[in-house]
């Protein structure tokens, strides 16, 4: 009984969250409402019970992910008058590419009742988690890492130049 009540908490405050980003001018307070998202989908997975991918969750992407990209967005410094503006001109687009994947994801979801074909032949848990990252998905971690620093780089190049420009 609490399980169920604390899994539809956590889903709806990611769900929440997700929406706060919609609405969120600021740079800054979008990325804590992705915080508080990413934070709640920790909260789910914990109690459908895959507690290694809600520590990932946690560390990997609010720990590191997420927080690295609050500090970029502290040290762009931004200041620009746009962001006192109430609703972001994209807020009519993003509900409706929302909506529109809700449809698809119910629409995929009407008849998914039953198992993969070759369910009994993967492997689950911390062992197949490593077994799958380590031989398939290693190279796309670390160039999604390679990424980020080029994009702390590129940030900090940017806010060097509009300071010499500024005199």
């Amino acid at each position: 009984m609490i399980e169920t009540a604390l899994t539809y908490f956590f889903g709806a405050a990611a769900v929440v969250g997700g929406l706060l980003m919609l609405f969120a001018r600021h740079p800054m307070r979008a990325a804590l409402a992705l915080v508080c998202a990413m934070l709640s989908l920790a909260g789910v997975y914990a109690m459908l019970g895959v507690h290694v991918i809600a520590v990932f969750q946690v560390l990997i992407y609010v720990g590191a992910v997420m927080i690295f990209m609050v500090y970029t967005i502290m040290l762009l410094d931004v200041r620009d008058p746009s962001f006192t503006r109430r609703w972001s001109p994209l807020l009519v687009p993003g509900v409706l590419g929302a909506g529109l994947l809700a449809g698809l994801v119910a629409w995929a979801l009407r008849d998914a009742g039953g198992a993969p074909a070759d369910a009994g032949t993967q492997a689950f848990g911390v062992q197949g988690f490593a077994a799958a990252f380590l031989d398939d998905y290693w190279l796309y971690f670390e160039l999604s890492s390679v990424l980020l620093v080029a994009a702390v780089v590129a940030a900090i190049a940017a806010l060097r130049a509009g300071r010499d420009e500024d005199g």
